[in-house]
């Protein structure tokens, strides 16, 4: 149930013993899952109040709870550079659960259009990230919280995208475009590491051109790295990204990730399924008609782009017979061709220095001459003194295949599925649609 603020200020001097409260202040937010109200204590010091809204959001704060515990650990070990809620209190709620009371991290919500090309706050916030993946996955996997392998991750999202169909609100050429990313293996080749799972503007916190603490962490699992981009690909100023994009590889100690960005594209987009679904699953119409408006704008915006992981092939031009060793090694070759050709070796008796000199003289006769008059010289000739013919000589140009994708039918909406059921099973962008995808309908072309 949604409270007030002086209600929720109650509960904070519940969760606290001592606490004096003698205003609230921001942040004053609610979402479907959360409400939280920001307070002012008699000695100046600023709190936080946060209360779930229903048992799947106490369940989930839970967990939030308990990783909060061991991220701590890794702030104040210097393996985190920024700060973490340190929760003080809790107070329990009349229908369940209990609110969870902290004390005011410092810094203010980033502002996306504040990010700008080059070292600054967008290198910061591509570093802020990386840190968290490079957390050991041990951090959220003792606190209970999901683990997902890079096939179970894809799968998930190929039950989502089945559910999506069925509701018969999703383009067709989207559901195809999504299909064709997800079941191409060579995007799906990554780490798992720790994940934040839904980072936002207002769950950044900025202080002095730096990031100073991370907020709202009940979404955190080990999955895919893209998850944490996704968002930034969707809303932050386009000439941004490759200064965050850069800064993350550079502090990240597996060296690149090759599809990163094609996997957080493709997240993007899923985040606008998903928000179908949290319509279609809470009977929210309003919510259904939103989605299904975004995702008609998207199929206009990629319908001419390429797909999501789609490349060129690469051509070889002017191809150089002085690779042809190296190939030829592994060119097959035809067996009967071989055989005669060790036979005519075999008959060929060996030329005596006399015999040799006569072939010369032979040669050197006009009746022998070729057509041109011109006979190559020594330094021209093959070593072997055979010459390839047309059919064995190399092709101007050569292209190099696609690259494989797995073949593969249908993929199966019900196998690998989510039990939407568990708290902890369940995967999304966050139960609200972001508000950089309400606010700012670029899903750009990447």
């Amino acid at each position: 149930m949604v409270r007030s603020a002086l209600a929720l200020a109650a509960l904070a001097t519940t969760a606290v013993p001592g606490l004096d409260v003698v205003a609230t202040r921001p942040p004053q937010t609610a979402n479907s899952d959360y409400q939280t109200t920001g307070l002012l204590d008699a000695g100046g010091r600023h709190w936080v109040i946060r209360a779930p809204l229903h048992p799947a959001a106490g369940a989930a704060l839970e967990g939030e709870v308990a990783l909060l515990a061991n991220l701590v650990k890794e702030v104040d070990e210097g393996r985190l550079p920024f700060d973490v809620p340190r929760p003080v209190g809790f107070a329990a709620l009349p229908e369940g659960g209990r609110a969870m009371a902290f004390r005011a991290l410092v810094g203010r919500p980033l502002v996306l259009d504040r990010l700008t090309p080059g070292p600054g706050l967008s290198a910061e916030l591509g570093r802020a990230i990386a840190a968290f993946h490079e957390l050991d996955p041990a951090v959220v996997a003792d606190a209970g919280l999901p683990v997902y392998d890079a096939d179970s991750y894809r799968r998930r999202c190929l039950a989502e995208v089945d559910e999506a169909a069925r509701t018969g609100r999703v383009p067709s050429s989207l559901l195809n475009r999504w299909e064709h990313a997800l079941e191409d293996v060579a995007l799906w080749r990554f780490r798992p590491t720790p994940v934040h799972g839904d980072l936002a503007p207002e769950h950044v916190l900025v202080t002095d051109g730096r990031i100073s603490a991370l907020l709202s962490l009940s979404e955190v699992h080990v999955g895919d790295p893209a998850e944490d981009l996704a968002w930034l690909l969707a809303a932050a100023p386009e000439d941004s990204l490759d200064a965050i994009e850069e800064a993350y590889s550079l502090a990240r100690t597996e060296g690149a990730d090759a599809t990163l960005m094609d996997r957080a594209l493709l997240v993007s987009e899923l985040a606008l399924a998903r928000w179908l679904l949290h319509g279609v699953r809470h009977d929210e119409q309003p919510v259904v008609e939103d989605a299904t408006a975004m995702l008609r704008a998207l199929a206009e915006d990629v319908a001419d782009a390429p797909g999501i992981g789609a490349h060129e092939p690469l051509v070889v031009r002017e191809y150089d017979a002085a690779w042809a060793p190296d190939d030829e090694a592994d060119a097959p070759h035809d067996a009967d061709e071989e055989a005669e050709e060790s036979q005519a070796a075999e008959a060929q008796p060996a030329q005596t220095e006399a015999a040799r000199s006569e072939a010369a003289r032979t040669a050197a006769s006009e009746s022998e001459a070729p057509a041109d008059g011109v006979r190559p010289t020594e330094a021209e000739a093959p070593a072997d003194g055979v010459r390839p013919t047309e059919a064995e000589a190399p092709a101007e140009e050569r292209q190099l295949p696609d690259t494989e994708v797995a073949a593969g039918g249908q993929h199966g909406g019900a196998e690998g599925g989510p039990d939407r059921a568990a708290v902890t099973e369940e995967l999304h962008l966050g139960t609200d649609l972001p508000d950089f995808l309400r606010e700012d309908d670029r899903h750009r072309d990447r």
